[in-house]
């Protein structure tokens, strides 16, 4: 039991490293439903793969509707007076659009379920490791690439790299839980007229401490 629990922990620790960073930009920029659009246009993707592949290429056809919608909305930043009721439509689109396609499926409410909070008590460590080195390479592209950009290049690296993030999470976590992790921390800390590097450390330290909580009052 102790090593499952230390499996989810370790990992609600990595979505927590570069998701706290995306979720602080996203609240400054007052699209907090980014996250939630696009991950549940991540799950729209596995959706599809789950009905038209039996389960066979979900990570690929995830990831593409992920950029798509992701580039949809870099491309609407500089261009819609309400971004937030366009985001908000594209979550729509996706839920009703996934539940659509899943009832088609035999299993589809189980996994309707699992794309929207699935059980990270049984992700294994191996995964687990995999994404720490995914949100590495990202989490260096973010630091050493992205100030150098500006306009629209530097929307598509901030929402194409979000959407490999997001959909890695879903795969993992589910589209609720990778919201929650996103959004939360970052609201907290967001309160305080603190440096971006500070409420950054602030938000790990609050939600490590959540997650640790959280994850072991699941043993009882």
């Amino acid at each position: 039991m102790i090593d499952v629990l230390l499996s989810a922990f370790l990992l609600s620790v990595v979505l927590l490293g570069i998701h706290s960073y995306y979720g602080l930009h996203i609240i400054e920029r007052g699209i907090i439903f980014t996250d939630l659009a696009i991950g549940q246009m991540a799950a729209l993707g596995a959706a599809v793969a789950i009905l038209l592949f039996h389960d066979e290429y979900t990570y690929p056809v995830s990831l593409a509707f992920a950029l798509a919608g992701a580039l949809v909305i870099a491309f609407m930043m500089k261009r819609s007076k309400s971004l937030e009721a366009f985001i908000g439509l594209l979550f729509a689109f996706g839920m009703s659009a996934a539940v659509i396609v899943l009832s088609r499926s035999p299993h589809g409410a189980e996994d309707l379920q699992k794309l929207m909070a699935a059980d990270i008590l049984f992700v294994p460590i191996v995964s687990v490791v995999k994404t720490a080195v995914l949100y590495a390479v990202v989490g260096l592209l973010l630091f050493f690439v992205l100030p150098r950009l500006s306009g629209i290049w530097r929307d598509l690296l901030f929402f194409g790299s979000f959407s490999v993030v997001v959909t890695n999470a879903v795969d993992l976590a589910g589209v609720l839980v990778v919201f929650a992790v996103l959004v939360a921390p970052a609201f907290v800390v967001s309160a305080f007229e603190w440096s971006f590097r500070t409420r950054l450390l602030a938000a790990w330290g609050i939600g490590t401490v959540l997650n640790f909580v959280a994850i072991t009052s699941s043993y009882f």
